[in-house]
Formats: structure tokens, C-alpha cells, sequence
């Protein structure tokens, strides 16, 4: 790893996913520490990611067209700091629901042009990627931790504070990293973006990007309230969390050899199966340790094996002028599939109940998994 700014690299994924780490789990729980009902959670959980519906694109074709992502990745990480901290002047819902739209803006402008960047530093040893991403499964890992035991001991007042500091930490890592370009080849005829969107089993993935993501609505917006209620403490479960991302690291210490000797059609159609399975677990037998100790540890699966072979999937998909807007397109139809999934959750949570709102996340998943085996061409492993 002599030439790869390895620990760069994944100072940055660790800061930015944990961030993730410290929403995911926990935004709705402050929501609910504010007053605001089910739909209204779901409904501010839900902003941030209709946000990925709009911003990915906008700055992957910003970064495509100009060639400056690492300049939008740092300016996307300072307006996600300044954003943000206008949470310390009002928590109504109104304001709320801004400041969710706003930081989300620039938040979701960050990842995809710096997976474009971290692919260019691997120069095609794109099997390495998890290698370096999973720094952020441990970054996800330390906060959900760390914040699960914090608000235990004080009160969840201090949410907005724990956030800001993660972001600085974001903005800090963004500036250490180097920059870095994909190899641009010669314009061929065909190559343009929307010609590469539509080879064989291309749209057929990204439907079933936006399937998983709203199988996961019920999970990243009430998990942790689902929890709660049925008797955990926040201590436990933010360590309930940190079990999936660390089977979650587990995998993607395996993937280069996974996907070296399986397709990424048959990961990611494992992937879809067993988030289907999970979902029902997690709605209907969460009551026992055992069993949401396993649901958990298919995180590996329907979060680590499906991210990992949906970014291999999309590196292969598109050549290097298109590879902003092919990542780009990715996080948008998981931010579209995340924003229907935190909305249909925060009705159907109180009108159907935990079991049936994990039952429609099922059955999301296992529609994806039916596309994946009769719409995508096999490939070689």
C-alpha cells in the first residue's frame, strides 16, 4: 500500500459514516425526546434522504463536467457543518424540517464524488475498496457505542452538540485527503451516460437499489424506539447496533475474495434473500436476544455484501466519464427508496403496528431479490 494514502483515505470514511452512526440510531430517538409524533419522525427522518434524491445528481454532474470532486467534497463537508448548527436556534418542526433539508443538501454531495476519488487511488484495484471502507463500519461502530452509553448517563439534549463535532470531523479529514482522477481514455462512440444506463440489467439494479433502501425504512427510523418498548436499554441497543456493522466489517474483510469467486448477481441476490428474512425477524421475534442478535448479524449481508458488490457493480457499468453521475445516480435511488421507506414506516408504525411495518420491508426486499434473478445477466466471477 505504498502508493494508496491508505490511512487518508479512511480517516475520512471513518468520520463520515460516523456520522452515520450517530443518526441512524438515534435521530429519531431525539425526535421523540423532542415531543413529535410517529408520522412526524418519519416525515423528518425522511427529508434527509428524499434530499439523495435530488443532490447526488446535481454534484455528480458538477464533478463529472469540471474534474474538481475533491473541491466539492470539501466544500460539501463545510456547508454540512455550517447548516447543520442551525439546529441551536429553534427545535420546531418547521425548522427542523430545514435544517434536515439543508444539511442534507450538501452532506449528500460528499460521498459519491469521494468514492470516485478512492476509486482512483486504488487504479483498478477495486477489490481493495473494502479494505479501505471499512474504517467506516468502525468509525459507525465507535459513535453508535459511545452515544448509546453518553445518553444513558445525560440527557439526549446534547444530540445536536454530538453531531457538530463529528462534522468538524468530516471537514478536518476532507483537507488531509489527496486528490485523485480517474483515468479519462478517449471519447468512443456509446459511451455517454445515458447509453451505459441502459445496457443489460443496468436500470434492473438500480430499482433494486431503491427496493433495499426501502426495505430499510422501518430499521434505520424506528429500530431503536422498537427497542425501547420492548424493554432494552440504550446501552444495549446501541450495542445490538454495533453487532451488524461489526459483521459488517467481517464481510468486507472478505468481499475482495467473495467477489473473486462469486458473482456480483449471485452477492447481491444472496444479499436481497437474506434482508428479506431478516426484516421478518426483526418485526416479529425481536423480543428474543438470540434472534435479534442474528438479525443483526445479517447486517453483513443486507447492508455490507450489497453495498460492496453494488459499488463494484457500478465501477464495472461505467467508464470513467460517467462514473460521478453512475455513483451518484446510486445514492439517489437509495435516497429516494430511504425516503418512502421512513415514510411509509412513520404511518404504518402506529396504524399496523412493528410487525406488519417490517413485514412490507420483507416483501420490498424479496421483490428486489425476484428482479436481480430474472433481470440481470449473469457475469463472470
Amino acid at each position: 500500500m505504498a502508493a494508496l494514502p491508505y490511512w487518508r483515505l479512511s480517516s475520512f470514511y471513518l468520520f463520515y459514516f460516523a456520522l452515520l452512526g450517530s443518526t441512524a440510531p438515534f435521530l429519531a430517538l431525539y425526535f421523540d425526546h423532542l415531543g413529535f409524533s410517529a408520522a412526524r419522525i418519519g416525515e423528518l427522518v425522511a427529508i434527509p434522504m428524499l434530499m439523495r434524491c435530488v443532490a447526488p445528481n446535481v454534484w455528480g454532474w458538477l464533478g463529472d463536467y469540471t474534474g474538481r470532486r475533491l473541491a466539492i467534497v470539501r466544500f460539501g463537508a463545510i456547508c454540512t457543518l455550517l447548516t447543520f448548527s442551525l439546529i441551536f436556534i429553534d427545535k420546531s418542526y418547521a425548522w427542523l424540517a430545514m435544517v434536515m433539508a439543508l444539511h442534507a443538501f450538501f452532506w449528500h454531495a460528499v460521498l459519491p464524488q469521494f468514492e470516485v476519488i478512492t476509486l482512483a487511488h486504488l487504479s483498478g484495484q477495486a477489490s481493495r475498496y473494502s479494505q479501505v471502507r471499512l474504517w467506516g463500519s468502525i468509525g459507525f461502530i465507535i459513535t453508535v457505542v459511545l452515544l448509546g452509553r453518553l445518553f444513558e448517563w445525560l440527557s439526549l439534549d446534547i444530540y445536536p452538540q454530538a453531531l457538530v463535532l463529528i462534522m468538524a470531523g468530516i471537514v478536518f479529514a476532507s483537507f488531509w485527503v489527496p486528490n485523485a482522477q480517474p483515468v479519462q481514455g478517449p471519447r468512443v462512440a456509446g459511451d455517454g451516460f445515458l447509453r451505459q444506463l441502459r445496457n443489460p440489467g443496468v436500470l434492473a439494479f438500480y430499482a433494486c437499489v431503491g427496493l433495499m433502501q426501502v426495505s430499510h425504512g422501518p430499521y434505520y427510523t424506528f429500530l431503536t424506539l422498537h427497542l425501547e418498548h420492548l424493554g432494552y436499554s440504550r446501552g444495549l441497543i446501541g450495542l445490538l447496533w454495533a453487532v451488524g456493522v461489526v459483521a459488517e466489517v467481517l464481510i468486507f474483510l472478505l468481499m475482495s475474495r467473495i467477489l473473486a469467486r462469486f458473482s456480483v448477481r449471485r452477492v447481491l441476490l444472496a444479499s436481497f434473500l437474506l434482508a428479506a428474512l431478516r426484516w421478518l425477524l426483526l418485526g416479529s421475534l425481536a423480543e428474543f436476544l438470540w434472534v435479534l442478535l442474528f438479525a443483526q448479524v445479517l447486517h453483513a449481508a443486507t447492508f455490507g455484501s450489497f453495498h460492496a458488490a453494488a459499488i463494484h457493480f457500478v465501477q464495472r457499468s461505467f467508464g470513467p466519464r460517467q462514473q460521478g453521475q453512475g455513483q451518484a445516480l446510486y445514492a439517489a435511488l437509495a435516497g429516494t427508496g430511504g425516503a418512502l421507506g421512513a415514510l411509509y414506516s412513520g404511518y404504518s408504525w402506529n396504524a399496523l403496528g412493528a410487525t406488519w411495518t417490517f413485514s412490507i420491508a420483507s416483501v420490498a426486499a424479496f421483490a428486489a431479490a425476484v428482479i436481480i434473478a430474472t433481470r440481470m445477466q449473469e457475469d463472470r466471477p
